[in-house]
């Protein structure tokens, strides 16, 4: 009798974990954009052997206009961690679209995150928890990563949020 009640509750287990990260985009409501060109001479993505190294994405919106400001003076902590979360968003489009799969990835390496800060904002680690979080939720363990959250007085069109990063691939 216990091994048919075990049954079921493996068999759920093994879906659970069976979830692609495109389910869980899903699940999660989320919709990834089609890729921006760079917008100058580089390219959004390059591989050598099982790594890929990722160009610094922003906040991007559908539009194409970019999250903007600074940390601690134009946006609240609130705001900028669903820029570096936007952000995320558009770096993982950025992988759908080199590899395919987003199941190809095998880890999230390490995360450069800059916030464009007040001279006195401290908390950049709070802002880039959006990203980090994000992969998280989307990748499970494969998204857990090395970070540095560095705050910059400016970045590229003003944008509130700017990440770079480095994946292993299978």
């Amino acid at each position: 009798m216990k091994q048919l009640i075990c049954l079921p509750l493996f068999m759920i287990a093994l879906l659970v974990q069976a979830q692609t990260p495109e389910d869980q985009l899903i699940k999660s409501g989320i919709e990834l954009p089609s890729i921006s060109s760079p917008i100058a001479n580089y390219v959004n993505v390059v591989r050598t052997g099982n790594l890929l190294y990722l160009s610094g994405k922003g906040p991007s919106q559908k539009d194409g206009s970019y999250i903007t400001g600074k940390l601690g003076k134009d946006l609240t902590i609130e705001q900028g961690y669903a820029a570096a979360r936007l952000t995320a968003i558009n770096q993982l489009a950025v992988l759908k679209n080199e590899l395919g799969e987003l199941s190809r990835i095998k880890r999230i390496v390490k995360v450069l995150g800059l916030v464009n800060s007040a001279a006195d904002f401290y908390d950049q680690p709070k802002v880039i928890n959006g990203f980090s979080d994000l992969m998280v939720l989307i990748l499970g363990d494969k998204g857990k990563h090395a970070r540095s959250a560095i705050g910059t007085n400016a970045l590229p069109f003003n944008m509130a949020v700017e990440v770079e990063l480095i994946v292993e691939i299978d």
